[in-house]
This record gives structure tokens, sequence and C-alpha cells, in this order.
């Protein structure tokens, strides 16, 4: 059997549509030349030209997988899989010869589309994977059909999907559940965006222009004021003049709280960055995840997040932390560089003098410095050099959050107060849609933490002396030049603000019923559904038990419309006629024929007799095919709606 132009056009679609997800990921000139390939197979279809000579192809095929190796340096892996996997089925359809090569290549592009869910797992990519498996399917349809038309394909394909949609329900709830995302790790897995263990300045006002979600949170009770909501991170404690990194602790045991209030319980469901730290509120005392509490308080995963990540947190708003801190932990909290920051140091010097055994006075100097000390908080700080701390307090008094709560961290330091850097997220964006908050990338802070003795570990923010806006209301409300934040960071229309609210909620549903629904979530939906001491070989038979019945009922479906004997339409029209001479008192026998019952009518009515005749002439004809065409058949249906007795 010869392959059609139109068959042929439908299996270059089926690879285009599966591969096109791809080519963010794809070398370029794997891109160009799969466009190449496709362009030259339409370019043969549209021509009627042969296809090319095998020895050309195998050319191709070696040449391209030499390229894949040189450009991966490897030929295994999954992007080197994926990448074959897309070339090979471009080249598939320069060899189209026959039914089974058509086949072959549907069967791929059903293979390939799944592939797409390595990379993204969001709900575009679904709905884009649904249209093209619509397509795949509507191809196939043609493949076993020949000559129907598009529409009926394409319905028929759409039926064929609707049909599914039932048996995967039932195994996506009942077929037992493996850690890790679905279909494996995707690309977006991997992120690197987020917080790091380092903090230079920049790189908060560089993250802040970063629009992403990190995570979101769901309060049990009455969330707390957006100034409370400040989100632990990696604790920094080493400074190299310009950097703050976190360094190692000098000891391994586990911060203390004294005097904490009532325990404030939450859901986070943290998005993937690649690192080891999850987020808390301040301070984290408990969560339902394997994790570890440093004693700088910083809750560490034992790997790395990679997958999107759900936990339930309790955390204390008010408490003591670590008021019997080692002396080795104290000392890392007063290191400085030598030799750099002259100036701040003198500064530091002199509150120490002013209030030699008060370092709570201390503290108050420096936020009261910043207070009044004409600090702009910007977006756009200049560039500083060696002596950052100096050019930034004396000179520029431009800075973001990292540049307050390095300097104030700093400056104690230099007076010889215990102080570390906090980074983290402050505050959160509401949806009332989903009963939620939301914290972006561009909500990443820093703050400091001071030791004040039988106080403990104190949080201090410098940046709400200088801009409480943005500890108040958020980041657009606090920079002078909030143009050059993201667009939806900018206080943007109400009905967009809802829009993108009404999509986020989406998205966190989605995120919570599909993407995340796990072995923990499946056990409690089917414990809601009545199923009890679940296991997973109950499982097993219930979704098999459901499929089979699935199986049964579309089968019943089936065999009805096989039984259910089919109307011809003129026999339709023919029997409405019968049932309108029945009401006026002339029911026809079953033994009469059409001849026969009109003569009897006609006895009754003769004044009818000329109309009646008419119709069963028509009858007669359109019956025994004396006439076959449409227009007969619906001049007869009219005729026949139109008759009174």
């Amino acid at each position: 059997m010869k392959l059609s132009a139109p068959l042929t056009y439908g299996l270059i679609a089926c690879i285009l549509l599966v591969s096109t997800p791809h080519t963010d990921h794809l070398p370029l000139w794997v891109s160009a030349e799969c466009s190449a390939l496709l362009l030259w197979r339409a370019y043969l279809a549209r021509s009627g030209k042969a296809l090319p000579p095998r020895w050309l192809l195998l050319g191709i095929t070696v040449f391209s997988v030499m390229a894949i190796a040189v450009s991966f340096r490897s030929l295994f892996g999954r992007e080197v899989g994926v990448t074959l996997l897309i070339l090979l089925s471009a080249l598939k359809l320069l060899e189209l010869k026959a039914v089974r090569d058509a086949t072959i290549v549907v069967y791929l592009s059903c293979f390939i589309i799944i592939t797409n869910f390595f990379y993204s797992q969001s709900i575009p990519t679904a709905a884009f994977m649904m249209a093209t498996l619509l397509v795949i399917l509507a191809t196939w349809v043609h493949l076993q059909t020949g000559d129907l038309a598009f529409k009926p394909r394409l319905r028929i394909g759409g039926l064929l999907l609707l049909q599914a949609i039932p048996l995967s329900l039932i195994l996506f709830v009942l077929f037992p559940r493996v850690q890790g995302p679905l279909w494996g790790l995707p690309q977006d897995a991997y992120a690197s965006s987020g917080l790091s263990d380092t903090m230079s300045p920049g790189s908060m006002s560089r993250l802040s222009l970063n629009d992403a979600v990190a995570f979101r949170v769901t309060f049990d009770t009455d969330a707390p004021s957006r100034d409370r909501m400040y989100w632990r991170g990696p604790v920094l404690w080493d400074f190299d003049g310009t950097t703050w990194k976190r360094g190692r602790n000098a000891t391994t045991l586990k911060g203390e709280l004294q005097d904490a209030g009532m325990p404030l319980s939450y859901t986070v469901t943290l998005e993937p960055h690649n690192k080891h730290w999850l987020f808390a509120l301040d301070m984290p005392e408990k969560l339902s995840i394997n994790h570890r509490l440093t004693p700088d308080f910083q809750l560490l995963s034992d790997k790395p997040v990679n997958a999107r990540l759900r936990y339930r947190a309790d955390s204390f708003l008010s408490y003591r932390a670590n008021v019997d801190e080692l002396p080795r932990q104290l000392q890392r909290a007063l290191n400085l560089p030598r030799g750099l920051n002259p100036q701040a140091q003198q500064l530091a010097e002199g509150w120490r003098k002013l209030h030699p055994h008060d370092d709570a006075a201390i503290v108050r100097e420096v936020m009261r410095h910043f207070n009044q000390g004409g600090y702009v908080y910007t977006l756009e700080p200049p560039l500083l050099g060696m002596n950052g701390i100096d050019e930034f307090l004396f000179q520029s008094k431009q800075g973001f959050c990292e540049h307050y709560a390095g300097s104030f961290v700093y400056l104690l330091r230099a007076a010889g107060v215990p102080a570390r850097v906090v980074t983290g997220y402050q505050g959160g964006e509401y949806n009332d849609l989903g009963d939620y908050y939301i914290l972006r990338q561009s909500d990443a802070h820093a703050w400091a933490e001071v030791w004040l003795g039988e106080r403990g570990w104190i949080r201090y923010d410098p940046t709400a002396a200088i801009a409480p806006a943005r500890i108040e209301s958020g980041l657009s409300a606090a920079v002078s030049n909030p143009a050059i934040l993201p667009f939806m960071a900018r206080n943007p229309p109400p009905w967009l603000r809802a829009l993108r609210f009404n999509w986020d909620a989406l998205a966190n549903q989605w995120n919570q019923w599909v993407l995340g629904y796990n072995t923990e979530t499946q056990f409690a939906f089917l414990t809601r559904l009545g199923m009890e001491d679940i296991s997973w070989q109950k499982m097993a038979l219930n979704m098999l038990a459901g499929v089979f019945i699935l199986v049964g009922v579309f089968t019943l479906l089936l065999l009805r419309r096989l039984v259910v004997r089919q109307t011809d339409p003129v026999q339709a029209i023919w029997l409405k006629l019968c049932r309108k001479l029945e009401k006026s008192g002339l029911p026809r026998a079953t033994h009469e024929g059409p001849l026969d019952y009109v003569a009897r009518v006609n006895a009754a009515y003769p004044e009818r007799s000329e109309v009646m005749n008419d119709l069963a002439t028509r009858y007669i004809a359109l019956r025994y095919q004396l006439l076959q065409d449409e227009l007969s058949l619906q001049a007869f249906k009219r005729a026949v709606a139109a008759f009174k007795l």
C-alpha cells in the first residue's frame, strides 16, 4: 500500500509536535537538522518525487550519531537518549514506504511525547501534550481507515481520548505510588535559582528581579502579620571582606529554645531549588519530613531538593534561642578580616567606648545610625571596592538588604557584639482563592541576629529602619525605582492580579493533587473513600477490579450498538405518517403493504386520495431505491411533516 500525501503530512505533524517542546534543551544544530529533514520530507510528499537512497540516509544517520557523541561526550544518558530518539524519528520519515513504517512513526510519537515530562510537569505542558496526542490519534485513525475526512478522524480521536479518561483515573488513583516526581526527575527539578549559601553585594538585588515561586504556605489557623513572617534559610557567619559564607559550625549540639510560646502550624510546598536547605518561620521547632536542624537553627534536607516537596512545620514566633551559646560559636560571631574598613572600625569602637558594658545599647546606636543617616533603599546600588563596608556607610549610602544586613553585622562585630547574617524570605503574597501565601524569589531577604546574653539570639532587621514599607507592604512599595521590577511585582491592575491568582490557585491544586499525589496522599485519599488496612496488594486488586469493570461496561455498550437495529431513514418517515393516520382512527395492520393501506385510507378520506397516492409513490420509490438522491428524501420528509387529514 502506497502512503498518501495527506497521511504523510499527518505523520510529519506528529513528529513536529512531539519534538517542538524539546527545542529549549536540544543543541541548536539538532533542531536545525530536524527542521530540515521535516521540510525535505514535506517537499517530497508534495512533489511526488522518490525518497532518498538508503546509502544517503545511512550517511546522515552515522554523521548525526557522531555529532551527538561529540556534543554530549557520550552516547548514554537521558539527554542523549531523547536527542537520538527525536533525530532518528525525523530520519524515519524519509524511508516511509509501507503501512508498517507509518505505524512505527505513530508509536515513536507516542513514546517521545512522554519524554516531555522529563523536563516539565506543568499544566501548559500537559495541555499541549493532550492536543498533540489528539493529532497522533487522528493520524492513526487515518492510517486505519484510509479515505476518511479530517473532521471525522479528529472526532474519532477525541472519542478515544474521552474513553481513556476513566481508565486513566483508575490507574492514577489506585496504582501504588513510588517516591519521586512523575516520570522521573524533570528538568526543572535541577533549577539552581534561589538562595545561595553565600551573600555578596548585589546577590539579593539580582534575586529580587526573579518572579518565580519559591514556595507556598497554608496556615492551620490565622496567619501572623506580614512583619513577623521571616522564613529562615541559610545562616552566614564568615566574612572575607566581600562575601558572607556559611562556614562550619563549631559544635554539633542541637540549638535550644527557651520561653517559647504556642507553636504555629502550617504546611509548606517547596519548589525544587537543588540545594539542601528548607524554609520555615523563625524559629522552627519540628518538620514532618526527615531533616537536620543545625546548631544555628537552619533546616537542612538529607538530599538536595530536586523535586517539589511538601511538609508540615511548627514554629515559635516568640522565644529565647541558645542562651547558653558556646564560646567557640560566639568567637565565630566576632571574627572579621584584618586591615579592612578602618572608618567602620573607628565608628564601632566609639560606640563601644560610649557603652562599655551594654551590648543592647550598641545595637540601638547602629539602628539609629541607619535610620537617621540618610540611607537609600535601592535595587541599583553602586559597585563597591575592597573596603566595601566603608564605601557603603560613608560614601554611597545606597544599598539593598544585603548591604544593610552585612554592614549591620560588621559594625556590631567591630564593637565586640556577636552577630551573624541570616538569609531567607520575608513576607508573602496572600491568595484568597486558595487561602495560602505565595513566597517568590523576589521576596528573598537578609537580616541579622545578635547574641545578647540572657536574651539569646535576637533578630534585628536594619532594612526596617531604612525602608519599613519593605517589611510591611513588600518590595514594590519600598524601592525608589519600581520600574526595574518584574511587571507583576509593580502593583498590576486588579483584574490582572486576580487572573494571576486564579492561575496560581489552579497550579497549586495541580501540584498538590497530581504532581504531589505520593504514597502518603494516596493512603489518606483512599482512607477517606472507605478503604481500610491499605496495602499495595489491596490497591492492585482494586485497580484490576476497576479496570475489568470499566472494560466490561465499554464492551457491553459496544455490543449493544451492534445488536440495536438501525432504522432505515425512509422507513422512519413512513412510520411517522402511519402514526398520524392511526391517531385519526385508521391504524395500519401488520400485514398491510403501502398500496393496500393507502387504498383503505382513500376509501375513508377520498378528498385526500391525491396526496396519499403521492406519498405512497414517493415512499416506494425511495424504499426500493428507485430514487436514491438526498433531495428526494428531504422532500418526502417535508411532505409527511406537512400532511394533515
